[in-house]
């Protein structure tokens, strides 16, 4: 049955290939003085840089760039921001990108005028933001995270090898957000399927919880299926409009807090993806995909009536005949049979994974306890090395 809960998303959006046409009313609400947040530059090279600083001069803004996030945000990175902020008083945040610039504009939006070490305040104690926060806004460029319509925001701490996560409140969420699937047609092949199973794992880990038989799961199950289907098609033809939008709408439903609703969530593999990813620097997407398998495989017995569901709802198995462990083991090779066909990554040695590093990798792995089984430090690393032999 469903829980108790409390649903706000204040996030205006503005969806399809003129969504563009919104960002001056948008702006217009907003102050004077704004700070252009970007990746590695592929937005010069695609004409998107252009688009929006013509439509920030036409709306008389004062523009100041912070350019290079990471794909994994660092702290170094967001100390360089809140210096930068405080140097040139800006009044908003303009993220263009992915969802890793969205996430460090997030972060940024609560660091850059706190007066206690945000990485302590933030992502350790998980606290929210007692000082002035600024307000931001996204154009998305790369889809697989939702944070455009979320409060989540990832940083990695370099000098301990710890990538965490804060999820913040509602007012930390973006003011608006410009989704215009074209935008999406020029990032890498590995980008783009890396961002297809993140959505996937997204909604996995608010699915995969104790609560059964309620309207979370069927839009879940609903999401899933989309996704696969448009996965497909976008895996072979990455310009292919409807595929690519309904990939861009499916992103966003399944992290902006609505199918979590009345539920536990698990986020294990995202516990352990992130581990790695901070040891390794590989993309968040790929270190997920990599560990979900031997993972799901570990918790199979103590969630199995949810896996015959997945394994029925999502992947069409055929329960026929079998019992309900084969049908939840068919469920989870459909899964990976797909995995093989959009391109991710199935093995944690392809990420730079190594038997000597794996000791700190499960240093690193925050052990949750809301999924249908807490694992041992010594399970999280028999997943890991699982992983390492997956084929």
């Amino acid at each position: 049955m469903l829980g108790n809960f409390s649903f706000e998303n204040p996030t205006r959006l503005h969806f399809g290939d003129e969504s563009m046409k919104h960002l001056s009313e948008e702006l217009s609400r907003q102050g004077s003085k704004v700070l252009l947040i970007y990746g590695g530059g592929s937005i010069k090279a695609n004409g998107i840089y252009n688009q929006v600083i013509d439509i920030l001069k036409d709306n008389h803004k004062e523009v100041f760039e912070l350019g290079g996030v990471p794909a994994n945000p660092t702290l170094g990175k967001l100390q360089e921001g809140i210096a930068f902020v405080r140097k040139h008083d800006v009044d908003f945040l303009l993220a263009v990108g992915g969802g890793s610039v969205i996430d460090y504009t997030k972060g940024l939006s609560a660091s850059a005028w706190c007066e206690e070490d945000p990485w302590e305040k933030y992502y350790i104690r998980k606290e929210e933001p007692e000082c002035r926060v600024l307000p931001l806004g996204c154009i998305l460029t790369m889809v697989g995270t939702g944070s455009e319509m979320n409060g989540g925001s990832v940083i990695t701490n370099t000098a301990i090898k710890r990538k965490v996560g804060k999820v913040f409140g509602s007012g930390l969420m973006p003011k608006f957000a410009i989704l215009n699937p074209r935008f999406t047609f020029t990032i890498p092949q590995k980008q783009m399927v890396a961002g297809f199973f993140d959505i996937l794992s997204h909604l996995c880990e608010q699915y995969f919880s104790g609560e059964d038989d309620n309207t979370s799961d069927y839009i879940s199950e609903g999401l899933m299926r989309s996704l696969i289907h448009s996965s497909v098609i976008a895996a072979k033809n990455p310009e292919d409009y409807e595929a690519r939008s309904n990939i861009m709408w499916t992103a966003t439903w399944a992290l902006n807090t609505l199918t979590k609703m009345g539920k536990k969530q698990d986020w294990m593999v995202h516990m352990i993806g992130q581990s790695i990813g901070a040891h390794t620097n590989a993309t968040h997407g790929m270190t997920l995909s990599a560990v979900s398998l031997p993972y799901y495989r570990c918790i199979l017995d103590a969630g199995l009536h949810k896996f015959v569901r997945f394994a029925v709802n999502v992947w069409g198995v055929d329960a026929r005949g079998l019992t309900d462990r084969e049908v939840a083991k068919a469920g989870l090779e459909a899964m990976k049979q797909w995995m093989k066909t959009i391109g991710v990554c199935l093995n944690a040695t392809e990420l730079g994974l190594t038997p000597d590093i794996i000791e700190s990798v499960v240093d690193g792995v925050f052990i949750l306890d809301s999924g249908y089984k807490k694992l041992t430090r010594e399970e999280v690393r028999r997943v890991l090395e699982e992983s390492m032999q997956e084929q």
